[in-house]
């Protein structure tokens, strides 16, 4: 059974159905509305329990692609997908996400919901096609257009400079990635082959290795983002929907990091050894830098989006360490910045769906009519700053451990990172839920409903568990990133 192409393709049967509906129906029809939520949110569930499936069915002892199809496609390229232990959770926390996605957006969605829910159904497609793909050239394409369906997000249901926004994440992210098909075509030119598995095994010298790691690196920095690249991120996570920044931040991210292990690292040894100090210090400026910026916003979600930066920037670090330690903690770092950026970005939309502002100003006191709300704020708050008993623990203590057994200063000024999160997250929640309501518009505000508590229930469990049973990711992993540093570590004679 096909399984990686059911779980990629699936959500496109929920376009099908919302797409019926249209043809049927008017599209702003109470009915035919209700029945496009209840479609999306069926689709992404079922392809939930798809990647559930495929996890349980992984086998974390072998360190190669498994589950891999091979079909010609065209031009002497081949349909190639499989999954390894790098990207088999990536397509698990996507599919994880994209149902909470869709309920977060069952309400303050109003204007083209159909629309909505079927750019949201694209775009999980595009997005685990990305993790799947074993052809560079499938995996550009499905990398590439993942742009188009956030960019229409962004958009058209964004705020009121959307367009703006939206512009400005696209050309970002565009230009780095033209360089980098210009990268993919030469290395099919020298190899031959698009095959990632050949390629992975495929010695380029290591004067083109220096050229085509920077063509790579221009698209990767700017996904991340790496610091300064960075600036388009706090326009699109303020300006996006609630759901767009849950995704944008908790997998869209990731796709520049997992294209780091995947081809930067293991392809060009040479290259990414040698550029590893301009790594690491870009690492630390966005670390301290970005804290720093953080620490002066008076947008919540602006702060979150700021704080996001700061921890790709641990990111960064583990995975261009070079050792199990820092690539496991760089892995760990991703999947637990998915589950706590995005339950952040919910807490976030969570008030402004019923005042309208993220001004911090704003509010305040909200422990005392909000107090369920202020637990659940409370937790991802802490799994945030990295509390021990959080998965946000495990990531950076692993990647500043990795990091350390390479460069002792990278990782004590990185560490200085942690302090300061802990004073703009501490700061942002003393002034949002403590001390008492100033403002009258907050006396008539409502706790979580049930919808809101279903949502949040899973990202809690997902937060406590990865923080005190770890070994559940490193099992799945540990084959394939023993893989990954063994031969980066042959590679570069160390």
């Amino acid at each position: 059974m096909p399984i990686l192409s059911l779980i990629t393709y699936a959500p496109l049967l929920g376009v099908a159905g919302i797409l019926a509906l249209r043809l049927l129906g008017k599209a702003d029809d109470p009915k035919t509305v209700a029945a496009s939520k209840w479609i999306a949110l069926v689709t992404t569930l079922a392809t939930f329990a798809l990647s559930v499936l495929l996890v349980v069915q992984f086998s974390p002892h072998e360190a190669g692609f498994q589950f891999v199809e091979d079909a010609p496609w065209f031009g002497g390229l081949h349909y190639r997908m499989g999954v390894d232990g790098i990207s088999v959770l990536f397509v698990l926390l996507t599919a994880f996400l994209m149902p909470l996605c869709i309920a977060a957006s069952w309400k303050s969605i109003e204007k083209r919901v159909l629309e909505y829910m079927i750019a949201f159904l694209i775009l999980e497609t595009l997005v685990i096609g990305v993790f799947c793909a074993l052809d560079i050239v499938l995996f550009y394409v499905f990398f590439e257009f993942s742009l188009v369906p956030m960019f229409l997000i962004i958009g058209i249901w964004g705020g009121q400079r959307r367009v703006y926004a939206a512009f400005k994440f696209f050309l970002y992210t565009l230009l780095g990635s033209v360089l980098m098909l210009a990268a993919i075509l030469a290395m099919i030119g020298i190899s031959h082959t698009s095959s990632i598995p050949a390629l992975l095994t495929y010695h380029f010298d290591p004067a083109v290795q220096t050229w085509l790691w920077l063509a790579f690196f221009a698209s990767f920095a700017v996904k991340m983002p790496m610091w300064p690249v960075h600036t388009w991120l706090p326009d699109a996570h303020v300006e996006a929907p609630t759901a767009g920044s849950v995704i944008l931040a908790g997998i869209l991210l990731k796709l520049g990091g997992y294209g780091f292990m995947r081809f930067s690292l293991p392809m060009f040894p040479a290259a990414s050894h040698m550029f590893t100090p301009l790594i690491f210090s870009l690492s630390v400026i966005a670390v301290v830098y970005t804290s720093l910026v953080a620490f002066r916003q008076l947008d919540i979600k602006k702060l979150i989006a700021y704080s996001s930066v700061a921890h790709m920037g641990f990111v960064t670090m583990g995975i261009f360490s070079g050792n199990a330690v820092g690539e496991q903690g760089a892995l760990f770092q991703m999947l637990s910045h998915g589950v706590i950026s995005g339950a952040l970005f919910l807490c976030v939309g969570v008030v402004y769906d019923r005042m309208h502002t993220r001004e911090i100003a704003f509010y305040g006191g909200l422990v005392t009519r909000m107090p369920w709300y202020a637990a659940t704020f409370m937790l991802f708050t802490m799994g945030n700053v990295g509390l021990p008993g959080t998965s946000g623990f495990i990531g950076e203590i692993l990647t500043m451990t990795g990091t350390y057994g390479v460069s002792t200063w990278t990782a004590i000024v990185a560490a200085t990172g942690v302090i300061f999160s802990a004073v703009y997250a501490l700061s942002l929640y003393r002034r949002v839920v403590f001390g008492t309501i100033t403002n009258p518009k907050l006396d008539g505000i409502g706790d979580l409903d049930w919808r809101e508590v279903a949502i949040f229930a899973p990202l809690i469990a997902a937060t406590l568990v990865l923080g005190v049973q770890p070994g559940a990711v490193f099992n799945l992993t540990q084959a394939s990133v023993d893989h990954l540093v063994s031969a980066y570590q042959s590679a570069i004679g160390g």
